[in-house]
């Protein structure tokens, strides 16, 4: 069976706080056999001004999400997009924490679905790094971000590290989702060393 049908997700964001700051981008790819089959990829209306640093990182200003809808619209298309599948990003609890967040003021209903996140694999699958960064691992992994801090590009990027993760839990006979939700959380050095 594998890991079936998943999606990756990215957003970006005002700040670092689910509580104090906002969603300005969203992007969801749904993969099959590794393969993206389909995308939700919109920005959306923080309703408050974008910091002007986060507009130097991401390159995302209040004219761009001036006409986007806002997360209160969005929220219930995510989630119908998202369906049962398991909910996999990097650094999956940033994202998973806004989204959540956003899901339980506007809907009143918490996100379910199983989390898989490539930053705890790779603490477990790669102890060797000194950085568990979504770049760093682009360039271990020889994955190419074509717009790194835009939602859609870094999703892509995260689906590339994540399917070569699974190869390398496939070599240690790692294959089930259930198996990979179990790695991603155990003690690390149980998976440090290399026979």
């Amino acid at each position: 069976m594998g890991i079936g049908p998943y999606v990756i997700c990215d957003i970006e964001t005002t700040g670092l706080s689910k509580r104090f700051h906002k969603i300005t981008e969203i992007s969801a790819i749904k993969v099959v056999d590794g393969m993206a089959v389909d995308e939700f990829t919109t920005l959306i209306n923080p309703q408050v001004s974008i910091p002007g640093y986060i507009t130097h990182l991401t390159g995302i200003d209040d004219r761009m999400v001036r006409f986007a809808p806002t997360i209160e619209k969005t929220i219930p298309l995510f989630l119908e997009f998202l369906g049962p599948h398991p909910f996999v990003a990097h650094n999956a609890s940033f994202d998973h924490g806004f989204l959540e967040y956003s899901s339980i003021n506007h809907l009143g209903k918490k996100i379910a679905n199983d989390r898989i996140c490539t930053r705890r694999l790779a603490y477990r699958l790669l102890p060797e790094l000194s950085s568990r960064r979504l770049d760093v691992l682009c360039q271990f992994f020889n994955v190419k971000n074509t717009q790194a801090h835009r939602a859609k590009a870094d999703a892509l990027a995260a689906k590339e590290i994540f399917e070569a993760m699974l190869a390398m839990l496939y070599e240690r006979e790692i294959r089930e989702k259930e198996e990979i939700l179990r790695f991603q959380t155990a003690p690390r050095k149980k998976y440090t060393a290399r026979g």
